[in-house]
């Protein structure tokens, strides 16, 4: 039995910032996740991607903003529970929890903070015979390592900004890039459009338009795609073949613990704490919803701070509550020693 304070359900950026904010406050962490490394989506999805909108960096790759949170974190050593997945929770009469996972690993926390972004990701295939068996040999549906296609002949399908963002990317490592949409609109943003029509017509992108990949062939690994265009049939050569046609979202097992669902999110109570309907049980992060919801990296990381906040006062009732500024008194101040701690400059609240 793995006991701790917080029990964070979810290693994304919102859950790993938690384990900070937490342990300024001396709260013990430990975190669940499905995937066998953390960093949700940034890690498993794009950890090349550059992000624009976290404060204090113009740009940062999501990767590295991953890895700066491991780093922020380390101190207060969390425990990690990678590659299982929350299954059922149990309730006690002391008001703790007992959260077993899919394989079986049993957590006591006095608290639960799920912070599992938009939930388990599924992506979504095209309807083409045999994909299945060309899946991890030349079919990908995540780009997680441009170097895989460097100098290789790649064809990206989809409309969004992720085909748009990858084939742009890819202009540059791939010895070949051909971009396919079923539509000659694309629904991603106006510059990046603008920017496949630049590598267009220097000769860096072959943008085909409006066309759909019907068949894969090859035997042991993709070879070519077989292509539909306004009725006539095409091949094209090529190593490797992406579908990037989003990704469907679900809360998985979560979903049952009799937490109020709406479209996919869970209802939180975002005047207070983000407090759930079943008191000990938090939502923070994308996962969340709640009148005037911006699912942000940022908005999470605030979210995080009040969730610990309120945590803090239901493990400790009626302990008064010091506000501590790191701007003045630093981290080492948190290390689990409050006599030193109290050597800092604080604000108290009553």
């Amino acid at each position: 039995m793995i006991e701790t304070d917080i029990l964070i359900i979810g290693a994304g950026p919102t859950g790993l910032f938690a384990v900070f904010e937490a342990g300024l406050l001396q709260l013990k962490c430990h975190i669940i996740d499905a995937l066998p490394q953390p960093g949700g989506q940034l890690a498993e999805l794009y950890p090349k991607k550059p992000i624009f909108d976290i404060p204090g960096y113009p740009e940062v790759l999501a990767g590295d903003l991953v890895n700066n949170l491991m780093d922020q974190i380390k101190q207060f050593q969390p425990g990690f529970t990678l590659a299982e997945t929350a299954e059922t929770i149990e309730k006690l009469e002391d008001g703790s929890f007992i959260v077993t996972t899919n394989k079986g690993t049993q957590h006591k926390a006095k608290a639960i903070a799920i912070a599992g972004g938009l939930g388990t990701f599924e992506p979504r295939k095209p309807q083409i015979d045999d994909i299945a068996f060309y899946e991890e040999k030349g079919v990908d549906y995540f780009i997680k390592d441009p170097e895989k296609y460097r100098n290789k002949n790649v064809v990206i399908a989809g409309g969004g900004d992720s085909a748009l963002d990858w084939s742009i990317f890819l202009a540059n490592v791939a010895s070949s890039v051909t971009l396919i949409h079923r539509r000659n609109e694309f629904r991603g943003a106006l510059d990046s459009v603008e920017k496949v029509q630049e590598l267009k017509k220097a000769g860096k992108i072959k943008l085909i338009t409006p066309a759909e990949v019907t068949g894969i062939n090859g035997s042991e690994h993709v070879e070519s795609i077989d292509l539909d265009i306004n009725g006539a049939h095409q091949n094209i050569k090529t190593d490797y073949f992406i579908p990037l046609f989003g990704l469907t979202p679900k809360l998985g097992a979560i979903a049952n613990w009799g937490l109020e669902i709406e479209k996919n999110a869970i209802k939180v109570n975002n005047a207070l704490d983000y407090q759930t309907n079943v008191d000990g049980i938090y939502a923070i992060g994308d996962v969340n919803t709640y009148p005037g919801k911006l699912k942000l990296i940022l908005c999470g990381f605030h979210e995080a701070t009040l969730m610990c906040q309120s945590v803090y006062n239901r493990i400790n009732p009626g302990k008064r509550y010091v506000l501590k500024y790191t701007t003045v008194s630093g981290v080492d101040g948190f290390d689990g020693t409050r006599k030193e701690a109290e050597k800092a400059v604080v604000k108290s609240i009553e």
